[in-house]
């Protein structure tokens, strides 16, 4: 047998090591950089399909998906809490944060920094579109395409993070919650499949749709038809008021005028006038009053909130409930619709989330 110089053994034992390691990768092995710093991997299901790779760090990473529910791409934002990768056993609950119009997950300032230092839940981040208020459109035949936006949700991304991550798949293990119309959204999902979700809540919320509140129709129907304001509620330093091709004020909820009942749509999801729908679940409400400005959407949300406050009184319900007014002593926040507020409600927020779900 031919012997192997000495000079050789160290080039031989790293092609060695090189193979193993190509082995390792080929069987589905993680590399130690793919466990310390890339994003887990997730796998096609429930009718989503990864357009690419997932991008960001291990603990805060974007998805983008398509889905024959809604026409487009669609970003959803995943944020692990420390030493997920390290307890492979360890399951976690996941709060469903819900973005307001205007805005995107793949915008960083979507994860919050009281949502990315949770320490024992998940967040997931979907995306909401500019103007989809959380709903299958009444209206599928727009310029919009398809409009089914609680399918995707509900019956989509709730799914496929299970699949794929280690979560509590159970009511107990889930909440749901969301800032300006994600406020609509979450109290509309929780009060929807109350079966799915043991925590919701609304930070500035559009929780009142009802015929007595126009200006919340008002802003729906300015996101549909793409002209003048609306109840924006962007992450970030400004809002768009771009929506997209405008559409039919009819296209989600039918007619939003109150003759002969023709609006029953709206008032159906109005979730001020249904919050016995959320029975035995744990509510959060938080609001500002924009100041005392009615240039400013938090000003008509004050009022949106103390609807929703009222009839939970009515039924005797317990909740949390802050109106913080102008903002004096909450964080930074001016009592406006705005980044700073919603950052202080999510302080007060997150820490008394996960004590209910370890408490669950």
């Amino acid at each position: 047998m031919r012997s192997v110089p000495q000079a050789r053994l160290p080039r031989a034992k790293a092609a060695v090591a090189a193979m193993a390691a190509a082995a390792l990768l080929l069987l589905g092995a993680p590399s130690a950089h793919a466990r310390t710093s890339d994003p887990p991997r997730m796998t096609d299901g429930f009718g989503l399909t990864q357009t690419g790779p997932a991008t960001g760090t291990a603990t805060n990473f974007v998805v983008t998906v398509n889905t024959p529910q809604v026409a487009g791409e669609h970003h959803i934002r995943i944020l692990l809490p420390e030493g997920y990768a390290d307890n492979p056993a360890k399951r976690y609950p996941v709060l469903y944060f819900l973005h307001g119009a205007s805005d995107d997950p793949v915008n960083p300032r979507l994860a919050y920094p009281a949502l990315a230092a949770a320490k024992s839940m998940i967040t997931v981040i979907p995306d909401g579109g500019r103007r989809g208020w959380y709903s299958n459109w009444l209206d599928q035949d727009t310029a919009a395409g398809a409009q089914n936006w609680e399918n995707f949700h509900i019956g989509q991304v709730i799914p496929f993070i299970d699949a794929n991550l280690r979560t509590v798949a159970a009511k107990k293990g889930r909440a749901v919650a969301g800032l300006s119309r994600g406020g609509f959204g979450s109290l509309h999902y929780a009060q929807a499949h109350p079966e799915l979700f043991s925590q919701a809540g609304a930070f500035s919320g559009a929780v009142d749709l009802s015929r007595d509140h126009a200006v919340m129709r008002a802003a729906v129907v300015a996101t549909l038809t793409d002209i003048g304001a609306a109840l924006c509620g962007s992450s970030g330093p400004a809002c768009s008021l771009d929506f997209g091709p405008p559409v039919s004020s009819d296209a989600i909820f039918g007619t939003p005028y109150p003759v002969f009942d023709a609006d029953w749509r709206w008032n159906d999801a109005d979730p001020s006038g249904h919050m016995d729908r959320l029975a035995g679940m744990g509510i959060s409400l938080y609001t500002g009053n924009g100041g005392g400005n009615p240039a400013d959407p938090e000003f008509w949300v004050q009022s949106a909130t103390q609807h929703a406050k009222e009839h939970l009184d009515a039924l005797g319900y317990p909740y949390h409930y802050v109106d913080y007014g102008n903002g004096a002593g909450w964080g930074t926040c001016d009592g406006g619709h705005d980044y700073d507020c919603w950052a202080q409600d999510l302080v007060d927020f997150v820490p008394r989330l996960e004590a209910a779900f370890a408490a669950a």
